[in-house]
């Protein structure tokens, strides 16, 4: 079962694939995809399971298995992966299994696989938590959106994400009902992963705003990877492509242009 998914740009344009946070979906990349695509990448952007679009899972499935097979869907060898918060981590897993079949990453205040959450996150988690077994979905969109969101979003990006947000918690108790409580479910437990063996060109940019362990990850990467750089970005909180977006477009595309042939 392959993931929802948009496409658009040049079918020989490189290939660049938008990768969403868990808080998000794939309508978070409206303001970037376009432009990608104009300026001649084929562009892919994707929902993961429970969110947006895509159909909940009926057989074992990861989200990097997912990107995977969506790829091979699509008939493209390689891509570059631009990865949001989770959507991030999920991009480092997939260049570090595959090393053959990501041609750069840039990694939006990224999660990282095997990162332990430091006390803020574990506070926000907790108080995400209560709110959700208080039923009150409503009220924890609003806090993850409070929480992931800098200074500069205004209301109606504050709307959106809310309202990605609680589509998520919905999507995700739908799925979590169709399966027996007893039953672990059917997303696999999360590979580990060896980043040395990532070969692809990295980005790494954090948010001043963001929580310490985002900034930490972004400003550890270029000493995990083989060819990354740092870039923190003063205004930025989580969701940097949200609340700036023309500058996170022009810094794409500023990216993609360093390793475009041609």
């Amino acid at each position: 079962m392959i993931i929802s998914h948009d496409v658009d740009g040049p079918a020989e344009g490189p290939a660049v694939v938008l990768l969403h946070s868990s808080v998000c979906d794939r309508r978070m990349w409206e303001p970037q995809w376009r432009p990608l695509a104009d300026a001649g990448y084929r562009v892919v952007r994707a929902d993961f399971r429970t969110c947006g679009s895509s159909p909940a899972a009926t057989e074992p499935y990861s989200d990097h298995g997912d990107v995977l097979a969506l790829l091979d869907t699509l008939g493209l060898t390689e891509a570059t992966l631009v990865g949001a918060s989770y959507g991030g981590r999920v991009a480092l897993t997939v260049a570090a299994l595959h090393p053959e079949r990501v041609t750069a990453l840039a990694l939006l205040c990224a999660g990282r696989p095997g990162h332990r959450p430091g006390p803020e996150t574990r506070a926000f988690g907790a108080a995400e938590d209560a709110l959700l077994d208080a039923g009150d979905l409503d009220g924890a969109a609003a806090l993850n959106a409070r929480t992931w969101l800098g200074p500069d979003a205004d209301e109606a990006t504050h709307a959106l994400v809310t309202r990605m947000q609680r589509d998520n918690f919905r999507h995700g108790y739908e799925a979590a009902s169709a399966v027996a409580p007893e039953d672990p479910g059917y997303e696999q437990p999360e590979p580990e992963i060896d980043l040395r063996t990532v070969t692809a060109p990295t980005l790494a940019v954090g948010g001043a705003h963001d929580l310490p362990d985002f900034r930490t990850i972004a400003a550890e990467l270029p000493g995990l990877l083989p060819d990354a750089r740092h870039l923190e970005l003063p205004w930025a909180g989580h969701l940097p492509s949200l609340e700036r977006p023309a500058e996170i477009t022009a810094l794409l595309l500023e990216f993609l242009g360093e390793r475009r042939p041609g």
